[in-house]
């Protein structure tokens, strides 16, 4: 099952890779950021940013992801690394990317950032018939009435 919901975690993220993003142990809110995902990479992805960014210091961090549909839900744990690789920055860089900084890649403010997974709790909201009648009727209802909720390793 964990193969599953992972595939329908990173099925829904690929459709909508925008994500809120926090640092773990700062006393700060979670910001969103536009997650660069890799259909051959599973165990990371990047986020463009900038030098002064909240989350531009790495470490141990959060990131948390609804759906479009809000199905799908995942809080992900990890940690921030600053990506130098060339190739890497290259690889996903877009006009939309480009849009933020004003000299483009050569922009001293321009910061990647390599977000390691580590694990992650993920919630696929698919109802049973049975939680569903429940629901709408105001019974109570069983959480594995309402989707699958697994903790999965990445």
């Amino acid at each position: 099952m964990s193969n599953d919901i992972k595939k329908t975690m990173w099925k829904a993220m690929s459709d909508s890779p925008k994500v809120m993003v926090s640092l773990v142990g700062e006393d700060m809110h979670a910001e969103p950021m536009y997650a660069q995902l890799d259909k051959d990479a599973d165990s990371e992805f990047w986020f463009y940013t900038s030098r002064d960014n909240r989350i531009a210091k790495g470490g141990k961090a959060m990131v948390h992801f609804a759906s479009k549909g809000h199905d799908v839900f995942a809080c992900i744990r990890g940690n921030l690394t600053v990506e130098s690789r060339k190739e890497v920055i290259d690889k996903y860089w877009s006009n939309p990317v480009e849009a933020w900084f004003e000299k483009g890649k050569d922009d001293p403010s321009l910061l990647m950032l390599r977000f390691e997974l580590i694990d992650a709790e993920v919630w696929d909201a698919d109802p049973s018939l049975k939680g569903m009648f429940k629901m709408l009727t105001g019974k109570t209802v069983k959480p594995e009435e309402m989707g699958e909720h697994e903790k999965v390793g990445l």
